[in-house]
């Protein structure tokens, strides 16, 4: 069966573009724990493939899975699931065609390593899913400031060979209602898009607004893309 490498994308990611942020065996990798709690293996895994992100993990050790669903062995347990869509922009406008036209652009800052304390206190309060201390080291991150303070951000994650994918999109509460979110993921895809590349992003499957949100944007529903926990054997 062909496999699109999309619908394995965290293994095309950790073998091609992102390969120097992880830890490698010849069939399963693996993103350093404070860059992303990700693993992969092969697109068709075999016996070896699950020994090979065993010896990564270790014995009892856990892993977190993000690709089309896959059979476990025997030997391995499935902790939990969570079922997510997988969306690719297709007709995503300008960043100046977002609400305030280029006046809100001008709010968009760059982000870098020095904002990681503020990026996590947003990421704390709006759970827009996994971001750890070298996170950022992905790049692409942009975002808007009120007064001084971090209130809305987006950037990059899985980039592989001829796709990039939109991560930590998050407003402050208090902001939501503003289309902030909306600006910084044009302004995400505008520079994809300038790379020749395509972008995509995931949402929980139970995640109605931020899905009716990418529909607005221009995103279309590629495909379902399981997240999972699973632990490999204790000996």
């Amino acid at each position: 069966m062909a496999f699109d490498p999309l619908d394995n994308a965290v293994w095309h990611a950790l073998t091609g573009p992102r390969r120097a942020l992880g830890e490698h065996r010849p069939r399963a990798a693996r993103f350093a724990p404070e860059v992303s709690p990700f693993a992969a293996i092969v697109d068709e895994p075999d016996a070896a493939a699950w020994a090979d992100l065993g010896d990564l993990v270790g014995p009892g050790g856990v892993a977190v899975l993000f690709r089309r669903p896959v059979e476990l062995p025997a030997t391995w347990e499935t902790m939990t699931t969570l079922a997510g869509v997988q969306m690719v922009a297709v007709d995503v406008g300008a960043p100046g065609a977002a609400p305030g036209g280029d006046g809100a652009l001008a709010e968009v800052v760059e982000l870098g390593a020095t904002d990681v304390p503020e990026m996590l206190e947003l990421v704390a309060a709006t759970q827009p899913g996994p971001f750890g201390t070298r996170t950022v080291e992905f790049g692409g991150y942009v975002g808007v400031r009120r007064e001084g303070r971090l209130v809305a951000m987006a950037g990059e994650r899985l980039r592989l060979d001829g796709h990039t994918e939109i991560s930590a999109v998050c407003t402050d509460e208090r902001y939501r209602g503003q289309g902030l979110a909306g600006l910084l993921v044009r302004v995400v895809v505008h520079r994809i898009r300038e790379r020749g590349e395509t972008a995509f992003l995931h949402a929980a499957g139970t995640n109605e607004t931020a899905i009716r949100l990418y529909d607005s944007l221009g995103f279309e529903t590629r495909t379902l893309i399981d997240g999972s926990v699973v632990r490999a054997p204790a000996g």
